[in-house]
């Protein structure tokens, strides 16, 4: 009996371990080149620390002071457009692999993906508060 409660437990890992996180659709598509069009104008912000990645799979600006006064509504707003398309890219490629509910284990992927993946001196959230990688 324990080992079946185990093996039911571990369905949805497994289920997820088989998730396509590199599926494509023409909404993922569209919501992949945004981001990377976007990219050019965070990649400066994330090294001079004044975004960071969130450990939910998100942008933040992590030091306003890091911008000067007159650019830091134009920040906000790349942070803000960044993190909408985030969003909608983890319910796309959920949703693409029948499976919406796996939302937040997508996201939690990602996350440790975009922490992975970012240059040495950007800043990063983990467990406890901020990281420099």
């Amino acid at each position: 009996m324990k080992k079946l409660l185990i093996g039911l437990l571990m369905l949805p890992l497994l289920a997820l371990a088989a998730a396509d996180l590199e599926i494509n659709t023409p909404a993922i598509s569209a919501l992949k080149s945004s981001m990377q069009a976007r990219h050019g104008q965070l990649a400066a912000h994330y090294a001079s620390g004044a975004v960071g990645l969130t450990r939910d799979g998100l942008v933040a600006v992590k030091d306003a002071n890091a911008v000067p006064l007159k650019d830091r509504q134009a920040v906000h707003a790349l942070v803000s457009a960044e993190n909408n398309d985030r969003n909608a890219l983890y319910r796309e490629i959920a949703t693409a692999n029948g499976h919406p509910e796996w939302e937040s284990e997508v996201r939690n992927t990602f996350a440790q993906r975009w922490v992975q993946k970012a240059q040495s001196g950007w800043w990063y959230q983990d467990a406890g508060g901020w990281a420099k990688k």
